[in-house]
């Protein structure tokens, strides 16, 4: 089942992981948005309310942990699930993610089924129908 209502924001300073999730998303039936900053995204955030975010650590100007704690200090947001992304496959690194409020990490270059599967994660607690993409 196609989930347009189902918004999805990108956050990470890589043109080619933003574009390549954007496909998956897409093709799954998720509306989808994209950050390519921390300042950039919490504006996004604040404006369209996304359902589940995907957080680059390493970033400029405002990194990902930052980008996240602030997100989840506001009282407004804190619900919205975000996923960590990094090249970085670390326990410190995972740990940290946990600290600042991250609910899962996602280690890139990621598969379009381990996006999609984290995604349904979400949708599925959310109530939503999954996006029901096939492989």
């Amino acid at each position: 089942m196609v989930n347009a209502a189902f918004k999805v924001l990108v956050i990470d300073d890589s043109n080619t992981i933003r574009r390549s999730a954007e496909i998956f998303l897409k093709q799954a039936g998720y509306q989808v948005l994209l950050s390519e900053d921390g300042f950039d995204a919490l504006s996004k955030v604040n404006d369209a309310m996304p359902d589940l975010i995907f957080c680059d650590i390493l970033m400029p100007r405002l990194d990902g942990y930052q980008t996240v704690a602030i997100i989840k200090r506001s009282q407004r947001h804190a619900r919205i699930p975000v996923v960590m992304l990094s090249s970085k496959d670390g326990v410190f690194d995972k740990a940290r993610g946990k600290m600042v409020g991250a609910e899962a990490y996602l280690t890139k270059p990621f598969t379009k089924d381990q996006l999609l599967q984290a995604v349904d994660r979400y949708t599925q607690a959310a109530g939503f129908s999954p996006g029901g993409a096939a492989s």
